[in-house]
C-alpha cells in the first residue's frame, strides 16, 4: 500500500473516530434527558382554603394522594392548595390523554382525588376543584392563589358552613301513566268515547289514548321537577338542575331529572324534611326520590373563575 493510501485510511479511521464520539455524546446526552423527564414532577391540586382552617388537618391522619408515592401538602400562605407531586410521565400534556383513556387508571385516580376532596370538605370550608388540575410548578400554583385570591374568597364565604346534596327523582313510568288516566278529564272523555264507538273508531281513539297518555305523563314529570326544584330551593342557599342522561335509570325507575342543593348544615333538618314531604306525595304516582350526599360543593364553586385548567395550558406555552 502507497503511503498515499494509508495517509487516506488514516484519514478516514479518524473522521470515523469522530463521529462515533459525536453519536456517543448525542445519545449520553438523549439519555440523560430522558432520565430527567421520567423523574421531573408536576403539581396535582385537589382543593383550595385558607391556610388557618387547613393547616391543623395535617396533625391527623390523611387519606393517600393521588399517586401512592406522593404524599399531601399545602402550597401557599392566606389561602392554600391541597396538593401532592405526580409524575409528567403521567400526567404530563402529551402522556395524560392516553392515560385517561385507560378507563381503570382512570376509575382508580378519579377516587383517590374524590377521597382527598371530601376529608378536607368534611372539615373546612374549601373550593374543590375537578379532577385533573395540574400545575408544572410549585410557584405556579401560589402565583394562582395570588391572582385569584378575590373570587377564590368569594366562592369559600358563600360555601362556608354548608354542604351540597343531591336528589334524584325517578320515575315508574308505566304507574304515572296508569294514574294520568284517571285524572286527567282530556283521557277520561276520550276514554268514554271509546267504550262507546263501533270496533273501528274505537281503535283509533284508543291510539289517541295512549299517545296522550304518554303526553300527560311527561306533561307530569316536568311539574313535579319544576315543583321540586322550587319548594327545596326554600330550604337551602342554592339550586342548580344537573343535565340528564338519555335513557339514563336508577333502581328506582327511569330518572326523570337530577340537582344539586346548596344546604347550610344548620338547616338540613328543615331541608330533608321538605325532600320527605315531596316523597309521600309523589309516591303514589309513580315518583321515587334519593337524596344523596353530602358532596364537596362542585356544583357552587364557580370553577371557570377558579381551576387551574385554562391559566396551565398558558403556564405549559412557556415552557
Amino acid at each position: 500500500m502507497s503511503k498515499r493510501a494509508a495517509k487516506n485510511t488514516g484519514d478516514g479511521d479518524a473522521r470515523k473516530a469522530a463521529v462515533a464520539r459525536k453519536a456517543g455524546a448525542k445519545g449520553r446526552k438523549a439519555d440523560m434527558k430522558g432520565r430527567d423527564a421520567a423523574g421531573a414532577q408536576a403539581i396535582y391540586v385537589y382543593c383550595v382554603g385558607e391556610r388557618a382552617a387547613l393547616a391543623p388537618l395535617f396533625d391527623d391522619e390523611l387519606p393517600g394522594a393521588i399517586e401512592g408515592e406522593s404524599v399531601l401538602e399545602l402550597a401557599g400562605e392566606g389561602l392554600a392548595a391541597v396538593v401532592s407531586r405526580v409524575p409528567l410521565a403521567d400526567y404530563g400534556e402529551e402522556a395524560l390523554p392516553s392515560r385517561l383513556a385507560d378507563a381503570a387508571w382512570t376509575a382508580t385516580r378519579a377516587l383517590r382525588h374524590e377521597r382527598v376532596v371530601e376529608h378536607f370538605a368534611r372539615r373546612a370550608a374549601v373550593v374543590p376543584l375537578r379532577f385533573g388540575t395540574i400545575y408544572l410548578r410549585r410557584e405556579s400554583v401560589e402565583r394562582m392563589l395570588v391572582e385569584r385570591d378575590a373570587q377564590l374568597r368569594s366562592v369559600l364565604a358563600r360555601l362556608e358552613g354548608r354542604e351540597e346534596w343531591g336528589l334524584n327523582l325517578s320515575v315508574e313510568r308505566a304507574r304515572l301513566r296508569e294514574e294520568v288516566a284517571h285524572v286527567s278529564p282530556r283521557l277520561r272523555e276520550m276514554v268514554e268515547r271509546a267504550e262507546g264507538s263501533p270496533p273501528g273508531r274505537a281503535y283509533l281513539l284508543r291510539k289517541k289514548i295512549e299517545a296522550l297518555r304518554d303526553e300527560e305523563a311527561r306533561a307530569e314529570t316536568r311539574r313535579v321537577a319544576s315543583e321540586v326544584e322550587s319548594r327545596l330551593a326554600k330550604a337551602c342557599d342554592g339550586a342548580a338542575r344537573l343535565r340528564v342522561l338519555k335513557d339514563e335509570a336508577t333502581e328506582q325507575g327511569e330518572l326523570a331529572a337530577r340537582f344539586a342543593f346548596l344546604v347550610a348544615r344548620r338547616r338540613f333538618d328543615e331541608f330533608r324534611r321538605a325532600a320527605e314531604r315531596l316523597a309521600e306525595e309523589g309516591a303514589p304516582r309513580g315518583f321515587r326520590f334519593e337524596l344523596t350526599g353530602p358532596w364537596p360543593a362542585y356544583n357552587f364553586a364557580r370553577e371557570e373563575n377558579t381551576e387551574g385548567g385554562k391559566g396551565e395550558e398558558g403556564e405549559r406555552g412557556k415552557g
